[in-house]
């Protein structure tokens, strides 16, 4: 019998047609075979990594306040109008980040994990302000300002919600802004209110949660721009009397 070291050291074995036709030699030619495309494929893997899906961000811009034919009238007499100061709105605990907020049940607020606002819901929110009290016409001048600006009353808001609810099918927004008028003179709060607005979304998804948002800031806007407009006609009717009568006109509505 041959022993392994004479069985291995025999090249002419190793050379011949026997062996490159045997199981031991195909069996390791699959196993290099094997090797070699798990390596290329881990190579490739390190050169082109996954990418995670990139995140989507959105807007609430709503449809743009054109000036209509009061704003030009009260624009001629703003000496006998009064100037309105914005203060930038501020925002509830919450809802003073980009992220995008649902509820699924009542006192938790979860984010969507790739969608979210392209800046805070407050600070998108203070020009169209601006833009919707503009388009009531009863102010000589509407300002948005963080500072000491001069202004005959002032308007100060605050986000008390923005968010997506799915605890029950349709999902739907609610926004709730809550809004101040001041004199600025005597620093008397002369009307306060929460404006509400719900829309119901067309489909359980982020995206359809923020055509629905832009509607409902769009709702909100429009009832801020009366309330506004209330408070300046009343202003004007106190006249010399400081507005002392505008807080108690205002709440009987």
């Amino acid at each position: 019998a041959m022993n392994s070291s004479a069985f291995f050291g025999n090249s002419a074995f190793f050379n011949s047609s026997v062996f490159f036709n045997s199981s031991v030699f195909l069996h390791a030619v699959r196993c290099c075979a094997a090797s070699m495309i798990l390596a290329s494929t881990a190579g490739c893997s390190m050169l082109f990594p996954k990418t995670s899906p990139q995140p989507s961000f959105y807007s609430l811009d709503g449809s743009m306040f054109e000036p209509t034919a009061a704003n030009v009238e009260t624009s001629r007499v703003a000496i006998t109008t009064p100037t309105l100061i914005v203060n930038p709105p501020r925002a509830a605990a919450g809802f003073d980040s980009p992220r995008m907020i649902y509820v699924r049940e009542a006192h938790k607020l979860e984010y969507f994990a790739r969608s979210q606002w392209i800046d805070t819901p407050a600070r998108m929110l203070a020009p169209l302000i601006v833009a919707a009290v503009e388009h009531g016409g009863e102010f000589g001048a509407v300002m948005l300002t963080a500072s000491g600006a001069s202004g005959d009353m002032r308007l100060d808001t605050e986000i008390l919600r923005l968010q997506q609810d799915f605890s029950s099918p349709p999902s739907r927004v609610r926004f709730t802004l809550r809004s101040y008028i001041v004199e600025t003179a005597t620093r008397r709060v002369l009307a306060s209110r929460d404006l509400d607005a719900t829309v119901a979304a067309d489909s359980d998804n982020p995206y359809a949660g923020v055509v629905a948002a832009n509607q409902a800031v769009q709702a909100v806007l429009k009832q801020l721009a009366d309330f506004c407009s209330r408070a300046a006609v009343d202003w004007r009717a106190a006249g010399s009397a400081g507005a002392t009568q505008i807080e108690e006109t205002v709440r009987k509505r």
